[in-house]
């Protein structure tokens, strides 16, 4: 067991993530309830979800699973902040949303607590002031044990880690980026920032969307559904497009991992999670398995430590700090992404 930041709370170095149970993914109830109690038969204690995958279904199918185990023995986590339904205050971070998103999370999840309650991206609409200070009340009030934020730039962790302090503010715990083999950015900011702070962090994608998982590849890989459910800036093309000129050096990048994986005796998917877990500053990655042969694929790789030369290896073919495409960010501030932001309006 891996302790999430400095919250003290105990999580295994996988954690079950459920952002493809219910119409995303899974749409079997039965099977996804089966596929938890799997994970935690195996010892995996950590589960994360969010109010918007597959519009609350994901957490209606984990309250179902936990209905029937000791929920004190697992850790539970869910987000805030992305849009549910067509309300323009359904969404974001503000004490108004997060106050009846956290109660509606825990109707669907069967539960009276949630251990980490994550912002689910940055909300440039709302003072962080008043998202910690919402946040906080709920800690106050017993309804969440630890709140932390996803996807947030090294400046934005820092600008509330800033606030927290100097407005007596309960803070932020964790953070949940994007990282793995192709995605290496965090390891640049994100990670030294959430270690100077003692923020645990969670990493989402280490398998990178599917492109680690060992079955991406021309005619194997069902690019609309991947790239329906993953962020994208207009016009950036598809996420798993091979028509789009970085997806095939990514897709050359793939084969020359597949052929280190394979010359340590390691199947992708162990050496692709083995080195999200190598880095000091990660508590858990988040795992995000469709099916129950998806999860078994997992399992073994926290018992992996992978040897110096292959990490040397992986530098070498991805540079430390860097994305493969600079696109696999998650998140993109409103000023690169309204040009009236970067606009003079009217006459001059």
């Amino acid at each position: 067991m891996n302790t999430l930041g400095k919250t003290g709370i105990k999580v295994s170095p996988l954690c079950l993530g459920a952002m493809m149970f219910g119409a995303w993914g899974n749409a079997d109830h039965d099977d996804c309830v089966g596929i938890v109690h799997r994970a935690l038969d195996a010892g995996i204690n950590f589960i994360d979800t969010a109010d918007v995958y597959s519009a609350g279904e994901s957490e209606v199918i984990v309250g179902k699973a936990l209905a029937t185990v000791d929920r004190s023995r697992v850790v539970l986590a869910t987000k805030v902040g992305s849009p549910m339904g067509d309300d323009p205050n359904a969404s974001g971070a503000s004490r108004r949303w997060i106050t009846a998103a956290c109660e509606a999370s825990l109707r669907r999840l069967g539960t009276d607590y949630l251990d980490l309650y994550q912002v689910h991206r940055p909300d440039p609409a709302t003072d962080v002031d008043e998202t910690l200070g919402a946040l906080g009340d709920l800690v106050h009030a017993g309804k969440i044990r630890a709140f932390g934020s996803s996807t947030f730039p090294a400046e934005q962790i820092v600008e509330a880690q800033w606030v927290a302090e100097r407005r007596g503010r309960e803070r932020f715990r964790t953070e949940q980026p994007p990282y793995s083999m192709l995605v290496r950015g965090a390891e640049a900011t994100v990670f030294p920032v959430a270690q100077a702070h003692g923020l645990g962090v969670i990493p989402w994608s280490p398998l990178a969307g599917g492109w680690l998982s060992g079955g991406f590849g021309a005619g194997r890989a069902n690019t609309s559904e991947r790239d329906r459910l993953l962020p994208r800036r207009p016009g950036a093309g598809g996420r798993f497009d091979l028509a789009v000129p970085v997806n095939r050096r990514k897709l050359e990048i793939v084969t020359d991992l597949a052929a280190v994986a394979a010359e340590a005796g390691l199947t992708m998917v162990e050496m692709a999670l083995a080195f999200v877990l190598e880095h000091p500053a990660v508590s858990a990655a988040i795992i995000g398995p469709r099916t129950s042969a998806h999860l078994e694929t997992s399992l073994s790789a926290p018992d992996v430590r992978l040897e110096p030369a292959v990490l040397d290896r992986i530098d070498e073919i991805v540079p430390p700090g860097t994305n493969v495409n600079p696109e696999d960010v998650g998140w993109w501030p409103p000023a690169l992404v309204d040009p009236a932001r970067r606009r003079r309006s009217g006459e001059r």
